[in-house]
């Protein structure tokens, strides 16, 4: 199944690009079996030469939905399926990034019309969209819009796969990033490390690490700096005399220990992930009629807060959800900036805090709930994940809301209290960033096991 997609930008600068329309085709190879297309807000402004070259203005997407409001529509029809466009890697590279900017990791296999092109119908005077597929006879129409480039390349792409006699080109062709060559020293270091979730280290020749970095493919994401082409990818692939790694079996305990160990090592590449990887935050105040109010704002590592969150794009998205789920008011966390009631109220799923209609001791009931789901700066629990081996189990012991290190136990082994984990885990040190990572795998990972403890 292929997903043949067109998205048209804001322009600007590199990976500070917006999106402004997408169209997606799902294509079985024989026929559209479904399909999106969107306006797109892109929350910034468009530069004066893509305006002129879409026709597509400010003025347009101001009533239009915000990539968040249509992102799980697009996971839902790219799902299983490989990305197929006309100069794939830009295309990719700008779902990559958006979805980046909510704290998602968007990742499919891709193919690129253009290289196929240039490997199926040899010797074209362009291979630009436009001047190819009138060269092959294809109608095209809305030329630099979504739609009308993103059916374009449907028919190109069927009469890829009709030239495509064999299919080795095509399965051959499918990648995630781009070919190149990786001289033999890289090619050993590759080759003794494992497809295992974990943290791996890059070392200098006397031993020094100069890079700390976790991924749920250790070798897939070895190969990816290893086969980079910028800056940091070049010199990490210079420097670099030895890989070694510690398995982790969950993505929980690597992430925990890839933050600890770069605050350890303070490695020379890993100079950007020593910042915190949160801007966000979420507080609570009360206001003057004695409703609890949430409030979204810049991280100040001096107050208190409930959660934290990447961007503020993520923050909207998930107090939306939170809304949603606890029946709380738009206008007390801050979703809603009307002067009457919330638009939640409207359609008679908020009670009436925004309008006094509704009790704050009733209000605040909800919202003290939705705290101690959320929080857990009075905590003691266990997190249990996945173990290194199959008879293992991963777990992260938190006490009176502080992160206090992980440990590993077999299946057969019975864990309820806080004295029997101390004995098996490896103290880690409780910062604001370890918080930050555990409540966003919390957020994430409905399933996860949790044990609760008692003093």
């Amino acid at each position: 199944m292929y997903a043949i997609l067109d998205i048209e930008t804001t322009g600007g600068k590199y990976n500070e690009e917006g999106t402004t329309e997408i169209a997606i085709y799902k294509f079985d190879g024989h026929e559209i079996v479904d399909q999106f297309i969107s306006l797109v807000n892109p929350e910034r402004p468009i530069q004066p030469f893509v305006v002129k070259l879409t026709g597509i203005n400010t003025e347009m997407l101001r009533n239009a939905p915000k990539f968040y409001e249509i992102a799980k529509r697009i996971v839902e029809i790219t799902s299983d399926c490989i990305l197929v466009a006309h100069n794939a890697s830009f295309d990719y590279r700008i779902l990559k990034t958006e979805f980046s900017r909510l704290g998602y990791e968007f990742e499919r296999q891709s193919l690129c019309t253009v290289e196929l092109s240039k490997t199926l119908i040899p010797d074209q005077p362009s291979y630009s969209l436009g001047k190819l597929v009138r060269n092959l006879g294809i109608p095209i129409t809305d030329r630099h819009r979504a739609n009308g480039d993103a059916i374009a390349t449907v028919k190109l792409f069927k009469l890829l796969l009709a030239k495509d006699v064999d299919k080795t080109i095509i399965i051959n062709a499918v990648r995630l990033n781009p070919k190149k060559q990786v001289d033999s020293k890289l090619l050993q270091l590759i080759a003794e490390v494992p497809i295992a979730t974990g943290v791996y280290y890059m070392h200098k020749e006397d031993g020094t690490i100069i890079y700390i970095g976790k991924s749920k493919n250790i070798k897939k994401r070895v190969t990816q700096h290893f086969t980079g082409t910028n800056r940091k990818s070049k010199k990490i692939q210079a420097d670099v005399a030895s890989v070694t790694y510690a398995s982790t079996g969950s993505e929980l305990v690597a992430l925990l220990k890839e933050s600890d160990e770069i605050k350890q090592h303070k490695p020379i590449y890993n100079r950007a992930l020593r910042k915190t990887k949160y801007e966000y935050a979420l507080y609570v105040t009360t206001n003057k009629e004695g409703y609890l109010t949430l409030n979204c704002a810049k991280a100040d590592g001096r107050k208190k807060n409930i959660t934290t969150f990447t961007n503020r794009q993520q923050a909207v998205l998930l107090l939306d959800l939170w809304t949603e789920r606890y029946t709380l008011c738009q206008k007390l966390v801050g979703l809603d900036t009307s002067n009457t009631n919330c638009f939640r109220y409207t359609i008679k799923q908020c009670n009436g805090a925004c309008i006094l209609e509704e009790s704050p001791a009733a209000y605040n009931a909800r919202v003290q709930e939705f705290i101690a789901d959320h929080s857990f700066d009075t905590q003691n629990m266990i997190i249990v994940d996945r173990g290194r081996d199959v008879d293992e189990q991963s777990a992260i012991l938190i006490e009176d809301g502080r992160f206090k290190g992980i440990g590993y136990f077999n299946l057969n082994f019975q864990i309820n209290t806080p004295e029997i984990l101390r004995t098996m885990i490896t103290p880690m040190e409780h910062n604001r960033d370890a918080k930050h990572i555990i409540q966003s795998y919390i957020r994430k990972n409905k399933r996860l096991k949790i044990i609760k403890l008692s003093k």
